[in-house]
């Protein structure tokens, strides 16, 4: 059984809020795991790695991505056909890697392409991409915020969503995704705009459950995102208007809470002259909200992950690390801002195996040349070196 023995860096292992001077750690080639991590005196193993004095971190865990969306466009470009979605979804899977993401939940996909490519990633067909909890297409209302050529599936009634979320998950969806209100993108309604119901959420929900997946609900305003919670969702995704009142049930309840502030704040800073107004306007009234409100959140313990709604207008697949830097402006710690990764891997439920750099886990990880806990920027290095369970991918 053949090990590589990774010498002379400096670790910051997801978990602590310290770098390691002098670390090493072993991994089993045949696993991709970690079998010891340590200081100092590095054991002997079949092969040796010097790592020459850098920082090394986990992998980043991106919960909230589309894959087949092309940042480019102002729609989402969900109106291309089956091929070129596919084709641009992979490239968009290799370069979410090369910026360090080694594993993601995909949040709406168009034709199920996320199940599909994650099948050929399982088979070993598909290379040098992340990890992927698919989800397939998302669920919505006719006239919702999911009603987008070629993406959601279109239910008005809990027995309709019965069906459809049955026939997901049979297809392959890992993790639902449903919409609870209006949002950015759609033209004809707002983000208070309430949506899919308590009722349609909570058949979906319960037949996540069901099988042990996880479920998402888009929700910006209210009263969509308090109908989520009650519904049972696991995670409200974008939560611009999150209240004390919705805070208190979700710390009642564990829910967890993305804030894409990236998808929000790469409208107002791109889009001028290259979308309509009304779409940046929008955004740009709703970003300090959302600041504010996320943050008031997060200091009174909902637990915040790491997404980036990837795909949306102007946020492309290498901006994952900039969502860390925005939630340091608005006043979290270097660390704090980390850990958002680890708190995706406990939502999407991979913590035992993915998100920190122990024993038993694998040897997903990044390696810079500037320490994250000094600089969180360090993180957006264009050439960094990523690593999946132990073998260099880029």
């Amino acid at each position: 059984m053949s090990k590589t023995t990774y010498t002379n860096f400096n670790l910051f292992n997801g978990k602590d809020n310290d770098v390691k001077k002098s670390s090493w750690f072993v991994v089993d080639d045949t696993s991709g795991k970690i079998d010891e991590v340590g200081t100092g005196s590095a054991p002997k193993s079949d092969n040796e790695v010097d790592l020459d004095g850098k920082y090394v971190m986990p992998g980043m865990v991106n919960c909230h991505t589309h894959i087949i969306m092309d940042p480019t466009a102002g729609d989402g470009g969900t109106g291309a056909n089956v091929v070129d979605a596919t084709v641009h979804a992979v490239q968009h899977l290799h370069d979410l890697l090369k910026s360090g993401v080694t594993y993601i939940r995909e949040c709406g996909s168009t034709y199920d392409i996320d199940i599909t490519l994650n099948e050929l990633r399982k088979k070993g067909v598909l290379k040098k991409v992340p990890e992927i909890l698919p989800s397939g297409r998302p669920y919505s209302m006719t006239g919702g915020h999911g009603d987008f050529p070629n993406f959601g599936h279109l239910v008005d009634s809990p027995d309709e969503m019965r069906k459809a979320v049955r026939t997901g998950l049979k297809k392959g969806t890992m993790a639902v995704k449903v919409m609870a209100t209006g949002g950015v993108m759609t033209p004809g309604d707002f983000m208070d705009d309430p949506q899919l119901s308590v009722e349609e959420m909570k058949v979906a929900a319960d037949e996540a459950h069901h099988k042990g997946r996880i479920i998402a609900a888009h929700a910006e305003g209210n009263p969509g995102i308090m109908n989520a919670i009650k519904a049972g969702v696991d995670s409200i995704e974008h939560g611009f208007y999150v209240t004390d009142e919705e805070i208190d049930l979700m710390l009642k309840k564990g829910t967890y809470l993305t804030p894409t502030f990236v998808a929000d704040w790469a409208i107002p800073e791109y889009g001028k002259g290259k979308m309509p107004d009304w779409e940046i306007k929008k955004a740009a009234d709703a970003l300090d909200d959302l600041y504010k409100n996320i943050m008031h959140a997060w200091k009174r313990g909902v637990p915040i992950t790491l997404g980036t709604d990837a795909g949306t207008p102007f946020n492309d697949f290498t901006m994952t690390p900039v969502e860390f830097d925005l939630m340091v402006q608005q006043g979290a710690t270097n660390f704090d801002a980390l850990q958002t990764s680890f708190t995706s891997a406990k939502l999407m439920k991979i913590d035992k195996e993915y998100g920190t750099l122990e024993p038993n886990k694998y040897a997903d990880f990044l390696v810079l040349d500037n320490n994250p806990l000094d600089d969180v920027n360090a993180v957006e290095q264009k050439d960094k070196a990523v690593y999946k369970k132990g073998s260099r991918v880029y």
